[in-house]
């Protein structure tokens, strides 16, 4: 199949000759608010997927049952969104396709995205893999094998980026396409619809923790709603420079299992640095001590110099023959 020359049909659409988008933007913010409720609602229509004081979300069959509704809501809204691109824009299934993220697959696109990643989380990578010694897990692959095979893990590690990608990007993003947002007001706008969708872990977090402040808990949720928000603007910048959905989620994945990095506090040893403290005791007893000040400086060096490496890597790294919309010189 011949490379779709989706970029090009952008630059036409927001080339100043064009005026009538198959869609209005207030269509596209409409249609994304329905598509973030068919994706959060489902979770609470069902006694198998709703939790309660009793029955955590975390529980196997509650995150069972929900990766099953998220699935099919993400496969009918996919269909929906294709079906309105190929029917309402005039739009061939390939570009279509394009659009989605799904075709054409280019594996420089994805491994650059995940270095470009992978630079921004330099210091947690330095403190998982080498202060606590995770890099012996990650060579042999156990414990990635251990994590799957939890439920939690599944959906942290592959249902929650998967389906997560593919609503509140493949799904979302081209709507404000076809409706010639301009894709810097997309970067910032969009990915909020991904933020507010994990507003109601306030009501979920306070069904199961009724001892913990309504204050503090609205403060959790809020500082969750900022960084999935922060975390969408990323994601959005790289789907639209990549037009690739599974670079999107495997960023998705990477920055799930990093977690938020730590921005204070000195960095400790995971495994045992020296031997017991007394013979004939176990290595349950094993001395973890306190690293040396020059870890954590090291640390601190690596999270900075990871963000100005991210800063100057953005925009070469993301840099595609595929990508969805050309940002103008001026917003670099």
């Amino acid at each position: 199949m011949a490379p779709v020359n989706l970029l090009a049909r952008v630059k036409t659409l927001y080339s100043k000759g064009y005026n009538e988008p198959a869609i209005s933007p207030q269509t596209a913010a409409f249609f994304s608010v329905f598509l973030t409720l068919v994706y959060v609602v489902p979770f609470y229509v069902n006694s198998t997927t709703r939790p309660s004081p009793t029955l955590s979300r975390d529980a196997p069959s509650v995150i069972r049952a929900r990766i099953r509704a998220v699935t099919s809501s993400c496969i009918i809204s996919t269909l929906a969104v294709l079906w309105l691109i190929v029917g309402q824009d005039d739009t061939s299934l390939p570009e279509a396709l394009h659009s989605l993220g799904w075709w054409p697959v280019s594996l420089a696109d994805i491994l650059r995205s995940l270095l470009l990643t992978a630079i921004l989380f330099s210091g947690p990578l330095f403190e998982r893999g080498i202060a606590e010694g995770e890099w012996r897990e990650w060579v042999r692959g156990g414990r990635v094998t251990a994590v799957l095979r939890s439920w939690m893990g599944w959906r942290n590690y592959v249902a929650g980026p998967i389906t997560e990608e593919v609503m509140f990007r493949s799904a979302i993003i081209p709507l404000h396409l076809i409706a010639k947002v301009n894709p810097g007001r997309i970067v910032f706008v969009a990915p909020l619809y991904f933020g507010i969708a994990h507003v109601h872990h306030f009501y979920e977090f306070r069904l199961t923790h009724p001892d913990t402040s309504v204050i503090a808990v609205f403060l959790r949720s809020m500082f969750q709603f900022g960084y999935t928000t922060i975390f969408g603007w990323y994601a959005t910048f790289l789907y639209l420079r990549t037009g690739s959905l599974p670079a999107a989620i495997l960023a998705h994945t990477f920055c799930n299992w990093c977690g938020l990095p730590r921005l204070w506090g000195r960095v400790e040893a995971g495994v045992p640095f020296a031997p017991p403290f007394a013979k004939g005791k176990d290595d349950s007893d094993g001395s973890y001590g306190q690293l040396g000040l020059g870890w954590t400086v090291t640390y601190y060096l690596l999270l900075v110099g990871g963000a100005v490496g991210f800063y100057y890597a953005l925009w070469p790294l993301t840099d595609s023959v595929h990508a969805l919309a050309s940002f103008s010189s001026s917003s670099k």
